[in-house]
C-alpha cells in the first residue's frame, strides 16, 4: 500500500472523506475515542466529521452519561462511549501504573493502592482534585506530596469527569467521580485485548503493532495480532512492513477526493500511529508537536496536513488564522476560507463578524 492508499483508508475510517449522518455516540465509537486534553477539541473533531453537529449534541451525550471523559489511552484524557470505557479501562491499568511510577522520586516511595482505596468512597460524589488532595492530605498526614497522591488516584481508581454548565462542559478545575457510580455499571478489570485490536484497526488500520502501541500506550501487542492471524489480513507498505487489517475494512482508491478539513489540537488522527507519514510529512512534524508535547490544530488539503491554525476573539470579531506550510492554490485557499468561516460560526455563535486570515508560508 502506498502512502496515498494508507491516507485514504485512514480518512475513510475517521469520517473525514465526507461528513456523516451519525449520532454522537456512534461517531465517538467509530473514531475509537477523541482526545480531550482540552475542552474544545472534541467538539471541533465532531463538527468536522458529522452533518449538522451542534455543541448541545455532545453536551447532552455527556450529561446523559452515554459518553464520558476520562484518563485512558496513553494516560491522557479521552472522550469515549460509556460502553468502551467500561470495556477498556482495565486493559489500560498496566500502562497507567507504569506512568505513575515513571514520575521517579515523587512516586517511588508511594504505595498507590491504599491511597486509591481511601479515595474511592470520597469520590462516590463529584469532587474536584483540589478537594481530593485536601482529603488525602488529612488521611495521610505523613505523606508530604499531596499532588503525587492525587496522581496515584488518577492512575489507579477509575474516574470520569462529571460535566458542568460551562460552555464546553468542563471547568478549569473539573469535577471527577468514581466511574462505577457515574455509569451505574462495573468496569471490566480484565478486558479483551483482541477486541481492542479490532476496534483500533477499524478506526486506524491498516497498521503495525508499533502503530497500535503508539495509540493506546500498551506494550507487547505483536503477539496478540499474531494470535488473530486467521481473522486478519496482512498487507505491505512501500517499505515492505507488514500491516494488519480487518478483511472488510474500507480501503478507498488513492485518487478518492478528500475535501479540506480542520482537525483540532491533539486529535488522534495525528497521534494514532508510530509512523505518521500517512497523514503528515515528517518535515512538518516539529511544527505540529512542540517540545513540551503540545499538539497544534491542523488543517488538511488533499487528505494531508498542510498547515496549522488557531482562533482568537476580540470584541465583536472572531478570527481564524491559517499558517500553511507551503503556498496554497487559489481553489484550496477558497475552500479553507469557506470551511473556516463555518467553523468560526460554530465556535463563536455570538460573534457579529468572522474573518479567516492566511499567513504566507515562512521560507
Amino acid at each position: 500500500m502506498s502512502r496515498a492508499d494508507l491516507n485514504r483508508a485512514l480518512l475513510a475510517r475517521q469520517m473525514l472523506l465526507s461528513r456523516h449522518a451519525a449520532g454522537v455516540v456512534a461517531a465517538v465509537e467509530a473514531t475509537a475515542g477523541l482526545q480531550a486534553q482540552e475542552p474544545r477539541p472534541p467538539f471541533i473533531g465532531l463538527w468536522s466529521r458529522l452533518l449538522g453537529f451542534r455543541r448541545d449534541d455532545l453536551l447532552a451525550a455527556l450529561r446523559e452519561r452515554h459518553v464520558v471523559r476520562a484518563t485512558l489511552l496513553r494516560g491522557t484524557q479521552h472522550l469515549v462511549s460509556a460502553a468502551d470505557y467500561a470495556a477498556w479501562r482495565g486493559l489500560m491499568q498496566p500502562m497507567l501504573t507504569a506512568a505513575f511510577f515513571g514520575l521517579g522520586d515523587r512516586t517511588r516511595h508511594i504505595d498507590p493502592l491504599p491511597i486509591a482505596a481511601v479515595a474511592r468512597p470520597f469520590m462516590s460524589l463529584p469532587r474536584t482534585f483540589t478537594d481530593l488532595r485536601a482529603h488525602l492530605a488529612h488521611a495521610f498526614p505523613d505523606e508530604a506530596d499531596d499532588r503525587a497522591m492525587g496522581h496515584a488516584v488518577r492512575c489507579h481508581l477509575p474516574l470520569v469527569t462529571a460535566p458542568d454548565d460551562s460552555p464546553w462542559g468542563i471547568a478549569n478545575d473539573p469535577l471527577y467521580v468514581a466511574a462505577e457510580e457515574w455509569l451505574e455499571r462495573p468496569v471490566d478489570l480484565q478486558g479483551d485485548l483482541q477486541g481492542l485490536v479490532r476496534r483500533y484497526l477499524a478506526a486506524f488500520g491498516p497498521a503495525t503493532a508499533a502503530d497500535m502501541q503508539a495509540w493506546c500506550g500498551l506494550k507487547g501487542l505483536k503477539p496478540v495480532l499474531e494470535s488473530m492471524a486467521a481473522e486478519l489480513v496482512v498487507l505491505r507498505d512501500e517499505k515492505g512492513r507488514a500491516l494488519w487489517d480487518l478483511p472488510d475494512a474500507p480501503r478507498p482508491p488513492p485518487e478518492t477526493p478528500a475535501p479540506v478539513r480542520y482537525v483540532p489540537a491533539f486529535d488522534n488522527l495525528i497521534l494514532a500511529h508510530a509512523d505518521r507519514t500517512r497523514i503528515v510529512d515528517e518535515a512538518w512534524r516539529p511544527r505540529i508537536v512542540s517540545k513540551n508535547l503540545q499538539v497544534a490544530a491542523t488543517f488538511l488539503v488533499d487528505g494531508f496536513v498542510a498547515g496549522i491554525w488557531k482562533t482568537a476573539r476580540k470584541a465583536k470579531l472572531a478570527t481564524l488564522t491559517l499558517e500553511p506550510f507551503v503556498p496554497l492554490t487559489i481553489a484550496d485557499e477558497a475552500a479553507l476560507r469557506e470551511e473556516g468561516e463555518a467553523l468560526l460560526r460554530f465556535l463563536e455563535p455570538d460573534a457579529p463578524a468572522v474573518e479567516v486570515k492566511v499567513v504566507p508560508p515562512s521560507s
